[in-house]
């Protein structure tokens, strides 16, 4: 809201430069000063008294409009309606009044306002606007914001430990005392393996790993458990809108001589579609098997990949398909599974490696994934004593031979343009150079080059020594 006075300034201003002016109109050449009551009744004539009159002759009569009715009242000093009478003066002379008004129409008149009747208009405004009392401010966005930073802090604890509640619940089913993992592994956890030693490496507030060894067959095994973000707000209402799972993978590190040539996956039908695509072993020794008609085969959701057909008869056995991946056990006992994989080419450190993955339960329903972890360690033993028939054999020889002998191919191609690559940057950077170089410079370069190539072509001769 402005300030009155500043207001009540201005308009003083205005108005003490509009009387100058118009006190300065009455200083022209040939007008004498006049009071201020005769400034401001000469400001109502009309301009048309003003004009110049026609030209009359010279006159001695010294009343020269004489007044017919002597009783007749004294004319108003206002201007009247109706024209005003032409006044003759002896020997006029328009070049002698210079500064005359133009004439102007009489409603473009503007009126001089009274300053006391704009006092009192600004006087009224100013109470006006002090009586108006300002609107309450508005907090909705901060109380929102607030709101906003207070689940995310709820949420955020309250994720925490559910996702440490159930790595602990996987912990207390698998790997605590009497187990499956206690019974098939020395030792559990990290550290020397004494009841202090922890079971599982927090790595995250999602990923949670545990890590065993001492058994036959392997070097150890790694466990990842890959929980949701249960303690980021917005993560969690993703995944309202795109639902995902609580996963746990295996990594099983086999020993060199304890793992014949064998390549084979099993997941479901769109995942193994996949698998085969991405897996470079699986693309390039293994092919999508179709069902056998002269035997159980597991259930129809699931896909196979292998090596032979040899390879996957033996590593499904009848017992694993009446128990985990029949048509009568699979929905009760291997939903959770997502895929398991076993390669002796594995692309990475370890080439001998099972992969094992499955969809971890909720905390109070993690004993219903029993049967796949013990899956874990019943293949391990499979494995390790399994040795392929001497016609399947002669068949992944000759298949691995010939993929060692792509792969020094792919070697030397990777090289030669590596080295091609190199040439080609020192060429770029000697030209560079030489084209720093100066006229003088680059002529003598080319006077030595010309000089080398003569010097090439010319024959060799030979001296021999006489007798």
């Amino acid at each position: 809201m402005a300030n009155p006075k500043l207001l009540f300034f201005i308009f003083f201003f205005f108005l003490f430069s509009f009387v100058c002016f118009v006190h300065s109109d009455s200083h022209f050449e040939g007008f004498e000063a006049e009071d201020d009551d005769a400034e401001f009744e000469d400001s109502s004539i009309d301009p048309a008294s003003l004009r110049s009159p026609p030209s009359q002759s010279l006159s001695t009569d010294p009343n020269p409009n004489p007044n017919p009715n002597p009783n007749h009242s004294p004319p108003s000093d206002l201007p009247k309606s109706t024209p005003p009478t032409a006044t003759t003066f002896d020997f006029w002379d328009d070049d002698e009044f210079e500064g005359l008004p133009v004439e102007q129409h009489p409603d473009l008149h503007v009126p001089i306002t009274d300053p006391k009747s704009t006092d009192n208009t600004n006087d009224t405004t100013s109470s006006h606007d002090q009586n108006v009392k300002p609107l309450p401010r508005s907090f909705t966005v901060e109380i929102i914001c607030g709101s906003f930073l207070i689940i995310f802090a709820i949420n955020y604890f309250t994720g925490k430990k559910e996702n440490e509640h159930i790595a602990l619940s996987w912990a207390t089913h698998f790997a605590a005392k009497d187990s499956i993992f206690d019974k098939n592994f020395s030792l559990l956890g990290i550290g020397d393996g004494g009841d202090d030693a922890p079971l599982l490496l927090k790595e995250g507030q999602t990923t949670f790993k545990f890590y065993a060894s001492g058994r036959r067959y392997c070097q150890g095994l790694l466990a990842t458990l890959e929980l949701k973000s249960r303690h980021d707000l917005i993560a969690r209402i993703y995944n309202m809108v795109v639902p995902s799972k609580d996963e746990i993978s295996f990594e099983v590190y086999m020993n060199d001589d304890a793992m014949d040539h064998v390549v084979f996956a099993m997941a479901k039908k769109k995942a193994a579609k996949a698998m085969h695509k991405d897996f470079r072993d699986l693309q390039r020794f293994a092919t999508i098997l179709s069902p056998p008609t002269s035997r159980k085969w597991v259930v129809d959701d699931l896909a196979v990949i292998s090596e032979s057909r040899e390879v996957a008869s033996d590593l499904i056995t009848d017992s694993l398909i009446d128990q985990v991946f029949g048509d009568k056990a699979f929905e009760k006992f291997g939903k959770g599974l997502i895929s398991v994989h076993f390669s002796d080419n594995h692309p990475g450190i370890h080439k001998k490696v099972l992969l094992f993955k499955f969809v971890l339960p909720a905390a109070k329903n993690m004993a219903d994934m029993t049967r796949l972890v013990a899956l874990v360690p019943y293949y391990i033993d499979l494995i390790g004593r399994y040795k392929l028939s001497s016609q399947a054999r002669s068949k992944t020889d000759a298949a691995r031979q010939k993929a060692a002998q792509e792969a020094q191919k792919e070697l030397r191609n990777i090289q030669q343009e590596a080295m091609q690559r190199r040439k080609a940057e020192r060429k770029k950077m000697m030209e560079e150079a030489e084209a720093k170089l100066g006229a003088e410079a680059i002529r003598k370069k080319e006077a030595k080059e010309r000089a080398r190539q003569m010097k090439k072509a010319m024959p060799r001769m030979k001296m021999s020594r006489g007798a």
